[in-house]
């Protein structure tokens, strides 16, 4: 079973993670911000991943370090619990339309970190989280995952729909790129031979 526990300890947050990539999308989240909260059980329903995630953070200060250190947390456990990438897809791509909104994701577990990310979020906040956030969860989670991951929206005016649209889109994308193909379970996909 691909499955890993990850316990994170900083000066600003205190984090510990549990992720099944073979579960039914099973979540027990609290992340000290509600809609963060929203977000992440959105996402593990979507992905089909079980999640856990409790978090106690500087949250009197704002959500950024919360929410760049579980994305930079959830990042290291997708690394730890796809080890060698033995038998993965490898990618995966998803557009998700959302009433007004399309959003289109694409991931690679290349091994390499990047972040392609076109999104324009019309207003700064969704209730007390910065919209701004939504960028650098991301951008922790491609660096630590060693991805290559990309997010558009193509279409949107509503900066819920945008940002649920967004964490729908790459839990399926990831979902593609993380499932086991059977005619390939003990190759590693890549030329080069690893990952």
């Amino acid at each position: 079973m691909r499955e890993t526990e990850i316990s994170r300890k900083t000066a600003e947050t205190d984090i510990y993670l549990k992720l099944n990539l073979d579960g039914s999308g099973k979540s027990d989240i609290n992340s000290g911000c509600g809609f963060l909260d929203h977000m992440l059980t959105l996402f593990a329903s979507h992905g089909r991943f079980d999640l856990t995630v409790k978090c106690k953070g500087d949250t009197y200060v704002d959500y950024h370090h919360t929410t760049e250190d579980i994305g930079i947390v959830l990042g290291q456990a997708f690394s730890k619990a796809l080890s060698d990438k033995k038998g993965i897809n490898r990618y995966g791509d998803t557009l998700l339309p959302m009433d007004e909104t399309l959003i289109y994701s694409a991931v690679d577990f290349s091994g390499r970190a990047y972040l392609g990310y076109s999104v324009e979020i019309p207003t700064q906040k969704v209730g007390d989280f910065d919209t701004e956030l939504v960028e650098e969860f991301w951008l922790g989670f491609t660096r630590k995952a060693e991805c290559a991951l990309h997010i558009r929206c193509l279409n949107g005016k509503n900066s819920h729909h945008i940002i649920e649209g967004i964490f729908k889109s790459v839990a399926r994308s990831l979902r593609k790129a993380v499932e086991i193909d059977m005619a390939f379970c003990d190759e590693i996909p890549s030329t080069k031979g690893v990952l």
